[in-house]
């Protein structure tokens, strides 16, 4: 009995846990929109999509060719020495690879003169690169339509 009362309890206090992490999160209505090009086998990409919803973003996915993925990145002036694994447009800007969400927010909160930001290669530790306890130090870039960069934000 005091087994099963104990499982109840657990079960309860699940529940509970669920419900508080739901009341949590933003409405979607009121959550940002963000639409993400990526191919539809990289598991990076999906993970940072996570990451990204559960920060306040309302993704809309577009699995495409990697070629598509990159032209939407060249478009908005990135080289190829800052391109990653996936794109997105939000606002008026572009986010390149595996960039947290909180330095998304800050950009759309600073609006910025730029084309956007991106976190070149797939750096270990990042949103959706997350390998146990392994990080690397990485830099998020801010670049322009005519290509210049500077750093935006140090990890």
């Amino acid at each position: 009995m005091r087994n099963k009362t104990f499982a109840a309890v657990v079960g309860v206090l699940a529940i509970a846990g669920a419900a508080l992490a739901v009341a949590q999160q933003k409405p979607v209505s009121s959550r940002t929109p963000i639409v993400v090009y990526k191919t539809a086998t990289c598991g990076c990409c999906a993970l940072w999509v996570e990451h990204m919803r559960q920060n306040g973003f309302q993704p809309e996915v577009h699995d495409v060719s990697a070629a598509q993925v990159r032209a939407v990145s060249q478009s908005a002036g990135l080289s190829d020495e800052g391109a990653s694994c996936h794109t997105a447009k939000v606002g008026n800007y572009i986010v390149e690879g595996h960039v947290p969400a909180a330095d998304v927010q800050r950009m759309l909160k600073e609006k910025p003169a730029i084309a956007g930001i991106a976190a070149p290669g797939m750096p270990m530790g990042s949103p959706g690169m997350e390998q146990g306890g392994r990080k690397e130090a990485y830099d998020v870039i801010s670049f322009t339509k005519a290509g210049k960069t500077a750093v935006f934000a140090k990890h």
